[in-house]
């Protein structure tokens, strides 16, 4: 059985071999996800049980088409962040090197690579969209083959290792903003020799009856399980709001925040040099919907895409009533009251990408923050939104 036939016998026979046989399955997975960002055995385990719980809780929710390796990294990755809130100030280099010390690489060179790469994959490799990130989980960390990947994805081979090739640049980009400079070839090569690990002997046992009978549960793992699922909830939100209309998301200097509201009347000619202003580039049409978002105002907002890119969008919001409508915008412009533009590209005269990321109501990237790309097309004189680029 695969992993989600497993994930549907549990949830709806409440099968406790299946569940048993998925946690053997990735209990490697998850603890070295948590370990690399714990950087502590002790928590790494309160982590992966943390992590099977929620599985457990959730499991009759998750859809077929689920990559489940590629959830319980990311729900590794929410856990962790909560689990090591009240700890980051006292991580260093003994953290490092310990870390070091249990992956045994083969030579000086692969420990260095490793140590320089292990403690920013993670993060880095969240910032990859859906589809990249679960195609370099299912290929590296699970030591799968392509047709083995082609098939998660719901792709033909040659998909899966054009995904997989663009996915590590993608990847080795990112490092490279960090400072990590190495090729695209020694990265996959450090990922796939040293992402998971063993994890300790008794542990795939003690997770499986915390998550299914409660039993021998913490308080300290109880309010770990709580907050993370609060963070996942969170990013749900934000995701849901891309894909409902706008993926407002990643990268630089600039913060784009709601536009103010204006005191008194406006003139004809000051409301004219408004409306103009408002698409004269990139990032004046990024800020004008979200405007719009925060005044439900879906008619300026699909004033601000490219004709194609509004049909589709009344098309998807045809069924919905007007209160159904209000509340989306609502949780939309809650979840992009502040962005960050973090790279722009030009494509051409009429094309341009814009990286971005939601901050939610913080100033800084957080665990769960979306990283997404843009495309804003020119039409005339304006700058509408034309979708993301995959």
């Amino acid at each position: 059985m695969n992993d989600m036939d497993l994930v549907r016998e549990y949830a709806q026979r409440n099968s406790e071999e299946a569940f048993a046989t998925i946690v053997s399955r990735h209990i490697n997975l998850v603890y070295s996800v948590a370990l690399r960002q714990a950087r502590d055995p002790h928590i790494a385990q309160e982590i992966s049980q943390t992590v099977f719980i929620i599985l457990a809780r959730k499991a009759a929710g998750l859809s077929p088409k689920t990559i489940l390796s590629g959830w319980l990294c990311q729900t590794a990755r929410y856990a962790s962040a909560k689990a090591l809130t009240a700890q980051r100030r006292r991580q260093n280099r003994e953290h490092q090197s310990f870390m070091d010390s249990i992956l045994h690489p083969e030579s000086n060179a692969d420990a260095e690579t490793w140590a320089e790469i292990g403690p920013a994959l993670d993060s880095a490799i969240a910032q990859l969209a859906r589809k990249d990130h679960d195609a370099l989980v299912v290929r590296f960390f699970e030591g799968r083959s392509f047709k083995e990947v082609a098939a998660g994805l719901g792709a033909t081979e040659a998909s899966a290792k054009m995904r997989v090739t663009r996915a590590l640049e993608k990847l080795r980009t990112i490092l490279a903003r960090r400072g990590i400079t190495r090729t695209t070839a020694i990265i996959a090569s450090a990922v796939a020799a040293n992402s998971v690990q063993a994890a300790p002997a008794g542990l795939a046992t003690s997770v499986t009856f915390a998550a299914i009978k409660g039993t021998a549960v913490t308080s300290s793992i109880t309010t770990l399980v709580n907050s993370t699922l609060k963070l996942m909830a969170w990013s749900k939100m934000k995701t849901a709001a891309i894909i409902g209309a706008v993926a407002l998301l990643t990268v630089g200097t600039a913060t784009i925040t709601t536009l103010a509201k204006s005191d008194g009347p406006e003139t004809p000619a000051a409301a004219k040099s408004k409306a103009n202003a408002a698409y004269a580039t990139p990032e004046a049409t990024l800020q004008t919907l979200i405007a719009a978002l925060n005044k439900a105002d879906l008619k300026k907002f699909e004033a601000g895409c490219t004709p194609q890119r509004a049909e589709q969008f009344r098309t998807r919001n045809a069924m919905k009533t007007d209160e159904e409508l209000k509340r989306e915008a609502a949780g939309m412009a809650k979840a992009f009251s502040k962005i960050k533009i973090v790279k722009r590209t030009t494509i051409s005269d009429d094309e341009i990408h814009l990286q971005v990321l939601a901050l939610g109501d913080t100033s800084e990237a957080q665990p769960g923050d979306i990283n997404s790309t843009l495309r804003m097309r020119k039409i005339g004189n304006d700058w509408k939104f034309d979708g993301n680029v995959h």
